[in-house]
């Protein structure tokens, strides 16, 4: 729907400016002559039967073909007419009609599938069931705001079949739908051109003037379309000036002065408040109006006039910025909202809302702003109500809008039914997350307590508030828990609001106490803060003895802050309980907290334990590591010394056979190549040869190729070129000739200007070069490239960065946020390819990207990303594929939120003195990478090397209690815990 909206949109914003004139500026002056004419007929038909025959219109130069009615309904529906077509059944109707029945029955299951009615809109208009096409765009309209496009169509068609007054009323009723979807301009100049043809009815005159100046109010700030609108108003108004003209003989002198009069007043009028504006081609309109008015042009137009092309200059840059970017143009939208905001025009603020919503209608955070603007500062009912209603037609599976449009209705007296129906369109909207369904409860529920008046023992509000809350839980458990496989509300919150209600406002403890039972039932009972909750609510509405009965139940249960608990048990009976309370309230505690640090003691025995196999573990390993390294070792040896043993049995037996190929290349690199060399061979015999040759001991031969490898040149980077450079890494280390091989990619980008790739000290090609560009445009450009496959490896293609100076830096390229429009597949076959898989999602939505995950060899991980349109596409997508069989996988299907990416701490930041200290509890008693011990016993702990060197460790004392309880906490203490989550 955004595409189709956003292509509307984008076509009619390339109007004339000011200044020089635009390439379709000639266009624009047929349509407007093909206006007038289209305006002038029926004016001047409707004046000649009002006349009667009185007024001849052959003499005025007009012909009664001209202001035929026909014609003019003809003109209008030029477009939509289908023409002389014979049907015939055939084998394309046959499929249109099976066609037509998918579309019918898939509708009839999920009535939200927009592409779907869209579809069956086109089929059913090609085979000419206008009925059955009316139906179903009558159906697609309540659900979603149509586009322009749809609607002009919807409209031609209409018209094309308008024969009485009541086939025009209804058309009337039609324009009045299609002008509150979305702003079109181009739908409110059809409006005022189809209302020109009724002008010969009753009341005929009237009508025209009202939509005319309804479409001023609505577009006529518009400076690329609002033109239009004021240029077929004038011209309207000036073709009554000219019907009029012949009427004026036959008037009376008084009376001709002011009919005429006051209908020049008129194009007068609409000239003077179009130059107030600024509108692109101002300049034109006031050359028009000088040549058209016989009588100066009064000093006050002039400096509005003036006044207006200067206001025209402040808003160019936006208008220019507008027409240069490509669609949706979100930012440069929220630019000129923002430019608008500041300049405090209400109806200007409100049309550039309207303007961009046209492009981004699936933007919720757009909707948001304009609704949050319209609710603060306007307060008009209508409007409010209206953008509320629109925006979540829009986007209706944004639980915000539709808590947002509640508060609306009930902040504007909206009747309770009508809020009603509006709750429950909003439970079937579609939401992607469970906890949005609770949300849409709560706010709900909160609407209904303010509905009641709890001065009142019993009303028919207060039971239809019980009923929700138990219908809310109802349905949380019932659809939500089985939907998602979660609750929603792990806490209770709404259980938790209606206990509060019952005890605060309806003084019914009663029925609280009920509800906390179930709220502790649904594992809530470990924690304190629970149990706090309810103590408190007692403590405020109930009585001591259900207080009492209630920590004494939290001691038993809770197991996060059992000692703060016990602490409140205590101070509780210190200050209100009798003495045998007092020793109750301690036997419990002590018993309780006894349990509890020999459940500690034993969790760290276990762990202790488990660290003492890891660290067994780890030496087995490392002994092993060093067996293996010393058998190599002898190996090495002894192949040596056999070598060695052969060599001399050579020298012994006298050997004149040639030296193998390997020793002579060190032989040949160690005696220069020059015409001595030859010189001496022929002096030096074979023998003799072997005696002169000094083979280089093991120690020196390491010393030579460390000096030979500190003198291969490295490849030089300018780390002040990194924005111009990227790093190409995961290449093959078996690609010949990398910058051959990369340079026509990379060229793609922009001019090249080298590429450095990394080689071993042996010359081997180590699978990463740097790429530099001329300009940073192409480098940016190049990261487009990253992850295409060369040679059947993904590319990584990722900035340059000095990593010394910012050692912080990671690149990902995927975002590790909530993506309600994007899904995360998993349990794929590896043999599925992205075709295939794009295949299967398509039936779902339109996919506008879909990723395999791969290893860095590009092998596949059974992993896919797929990104939809919107968020309803995902959603629909997830509840369609998810536990689908593909190839015999089952696969599964989420929508995408990747866990947060852990950073590694700095380990100096651990280290320095003076900074900040890592609790133990984080990387363990042992730090990161050990076990995560945190209460290892000293029986078990080893002496360390400083012990070892300082003296002997001291003897392992018994671990008690004492040692091991943790601190006891305050009130103080507690409550700064709660506070902190």
């Amino acid at each position: 729907m955004a595409t189709a909206a956003a292509t509307s949109a984008a076509e009619p914003e390339a109007e004339s400016k000011a200044g020089p004139k635009a390439e379709g500026e000639e266009e624009e002056v047929k349509a407007a002559r093909t206006r007038r004419k289209v305006l002038s007929r029926p004016v001047t038909a409707a004046t000649y039967k009002t006349i009667g025959p009185q007024w001849d219109p052959q003499e005025e130069g007009v012909s009664e073909s001209d202001g035929d009615d026909e014609e003019f309904a003809m003109a209008s529906s030029a477009e939509s007419s289908p023409g002389e077509y014979e049907w015939e059944y055939d084998e394309e109707e046959e499929k249109n009609q099976l066609e037509i029945e998918r579309l019918e029955e898939q509708l009839s299951i999920n009535v939200y599938d927009y592409n779907c009615h869209v579809d069956l809109i086109r089929l059913l208009r090609l085979e000419g069931e206008l009925t059955k096409v009316r139906m179903a765009r009558q159906k697609m309209s309540e659900i979603f705001p149509l586009t322009e496009e749809l609607w002009l169509e919807w409209l031609h068609d209409e018209i094309s079949m308008a024969q009485d007054g009541l086939d025009r009323e209804r058309v009337y009723d039609l324009f009045e739908k299609a002008v509150k979807d979305y702003i079109c301009p181009n739908i409110w100049l059809e409006y005022g051109q189809y209302s020109v043809g009724g002008i010969g009815q009753k009341g005929g005159l009237e009508k025209v003037r009202s939509v005319f100046e309804r479409a001023l109010s609505s577009v006529g700030l518009h400076m690329t379309k609002g033109l239009a609108i004021w240029e077929a108003y004038r011209e309207f108004e000036s073709a009554i000036v000219e019907a009029t003209r012949p009427i004026a003989g036959f008037l009376s002198p008084f009376d001709r002065e002011q009919t005429f009069d006051s209908q020049l007043e008129k194009v007068h009028s609409l000239f003077r408040r179009q130059l107030a504006i600024p509108l692109y081609d101002m300049e034109a309109t006031f050359a028009e109006y000088e040549e058209w008015s016989e009588d100066p042009i009064p000093e006050s137009v002039i400096q509005n006039y003036n006044k207006a092309l200067q206001q025209l200059e402040k808003y160019k840059p936006y208008e220019e910025a507008l027409l240069q970017a490509e669609a949706p143009r979100l930012a440069e939208y929220q630019a000129y909202i923002d430019f608008e905001m500041k300049m405090g025009d209400p109806a200007r603020v409100q049309l550039i809302f309207e303007r961009a919503l046209v492009e981004n209608c699936l933007v919720p955070d757009l909707w948001i702003r304009y609704s949050q603007y319209l609710d603060r500062q306007l307060k008009v009912k209508d409007l409010v109500l209206s953008v509320h209603n629109r925006a979540v037609r829009n986007c209706p599976w944004t639980v915000a809008l539709w808590s947002r449009y509640l508060l609306a209705m009930e902040r504007h007296g909206v009747d309770h039914q009508a809020i009603s129906v509006t709750f429950e369109k909003a439970l079937n909207a579609g939401f992607i997350q469970a906890t949005d369904y609770v949300e849409i409860w709560q706010a709900y529920l909160d609407y209904l307590r303010r509905r009641v008046d709890f001065k009142q023992d019993s009303s028919k509000e207060l039971e239809e508030l019980r009923a929700m809350f138990t219908r809310a839980l109802e349905y949380l458990k019932q659809e939500v828990e089985e939907r998602f496989n979660e609750s929603g509300d792990p806490s209770c919150m709404i259980m938790q609001n209606w206990a509060r209600i019952e005890a605060r406002l309806c003084n019914n403890m009663q029925k609280a106490r009920e509800l906390w039972d179930s709220i502790m039932t649904k594992g809530n009972a470990k924690y304190a803060n629970m149990w706090l909750e309810y103590y408190n609510l007692e403590r405020a509405h109930g009585d001591t003895q259900h207080c009492r009965k209630a920590l004494h139940r939290a001691v038993q249960c809770t197991s996060d802050y059992p000692e703060h608990v016990c602490e409140v048990l205590l101070t509780m009976e210190r200050t209100e309980g009798t003495l045998e309370d007092w020793d109750i309230a301690v036997q419990k505690t002590e018993t309780r907290l006894a349990r509890v640090n020999e459940q500690r003691m034993k969790a760290a025995e276990k762990e202790a334990a488990l660290a003492q196999q890891e660290e067994e573990k780890a030496e087995q390993r490392k002994r092993s590591r060093a067996e293996k390294k010393a058998l190599k070792k002898r190996r090495k040896t002894r192949g040596a010394d056999k070598h060695r043993a052969d060599e001399d049995e050579e020298k012994e037996w006298g050997d004149d056979e040639e030296e193998p190929s390997s020793k002579r290349r060190r032989v040949e690199n160690s005696i220069p190549p020059s015409g001595e060399t030859r010189d001496a061979e022929v002096e030096i015999g074979p023998a003799e040869r072997h005696a002169t040759v000094d083979v280089d001991p093991p120690s020196k031969q390491k010393e030579k190729a460390a000096s030979l490898k500190r003198d291969v040149p490295k490849v030089p980077h300018d780390s002040s070129k990194d924005s111009i450079t990227v790093f190409v890494s995961n290449l093959p280390y078996s690609m010949a000739e990398p910058d051959a091989k990369l340079r026509p990619l990379f060229e793609a980008c922009g001019e090249v200007a080298e590429i450095r790739p990394i080689f071993s000290n042996r010359g081997d090609f180590r699978g990463y070069c740097y790429v530099e560009f001329k300009d940073e445009k192409s480098a940016l450009q190049a990261l487009e490239l990253d992850r295409k496959t060369v040679e059947g490896r993904p590319m990584f293609v990722s900035p340059c960065v000095d990593k010394s100076k910012n050692p912080d830096f990671k690149v990902f390229r995927y975002s590790t946020a909530l993506e309600k429009h994007k899904l995360f597949v998993s349990g794929l076959p590896f043999s599925c390819t992205k075709e295939e898989l794009e295949d299967i999602c398509k039936a779902h939505g339109t996919v506008k990207d879909l990723r395999l995950v791969t290893n860095r060899a590009g092998k596949p991980k059974g992993l896919a990303y797929v990104e939809y349109e919107n968020e309803s596409q995902a959603s629909q997508a997830v509840m369609k594929m998810d536990g689908m069989t593909i190839r015999e996988n089952v696969i599964k299907v989420a929508i995408s939120n990747p866990p947060q990416r852990k950073v590694p701490e700095k380990p100096e930041a651990r280290k320095a003195p003076g900074g900040p200290m890592v609790p133990r509890q984080i990387y363990g008693a042992r730090g990161k990478g050990r076990t995560q011990l945190s209460l290892l016993p000293r029986a078990l702990q080893r002496p360390s090397a400083a012990q070892a060197e300082n003296g002997p460790a001291p003897s392992p004392a018994v671990p008690t209690a004492a040692a091991t309880e943790a601190p006891k906490m305050s009130n103080a203490d507690f409550a700064k815990l709660l506070l902190r989550k």
